[in-house]
């Protein structure tokens, strides 16, 4: 799977359980941030695909109000801080207990500036 005609998925796959998997991943550039758009594309790529998972993972950040779609449609929004715990043996499911609460706690936000230079664009170094 993947490309540009790929009904928005990357990959379909079955998770131990047997539910449908599907997952869509974007590589944007750092700083910029996921648009709820993308998430509702993908809404509709789980329904055509009948997949009881969807994960949507990126290099970067999801915007606010993506999170909160993502959330609300039970889908798994997997940002940069969340592939290194992924990556390093982490379940996958086990990162919906941090769905949505991606932007962190105000000294990870200090800590990202710090190391990236900037914020990405729409965030604030605010607590919500």
């Amino acid at each position: 799977m993947g490309g540009s005609h790929d009904n928005g998925a990357d990959v379909l796959g079955r998770l131990p359980d047997e539910r449908a998997m599907l997952v869509e991943r974007k590589p944007y550039a750092l700083g910029s941030t996921i648009a709820s758009r993308e998430l509702r594309d993908l809404l509709g790529a789980k329904v055509h695909f009948r997949a009881d998972v969807a994960v949507f993972v990126m290099t970067t950040r999801f915007s606010r109000p993506s999170e909160e779609f993502a959330v609300e449609h039970e889908i798994l929004a997997v940002q940069r801080d969340h592939l290194g715990l992924w990556n390093n043996g982490t379940s996958l499911l086990s990162l919906s207990g941090v769905n949505g609460h991606g932007q962190g706690d105000s000294r990870h936000r200090a800590h990202w500036k710090q190391a990236y230079g900037k914020f990405p664009t729409g965030q604030s170094l605010q607590q919500p």
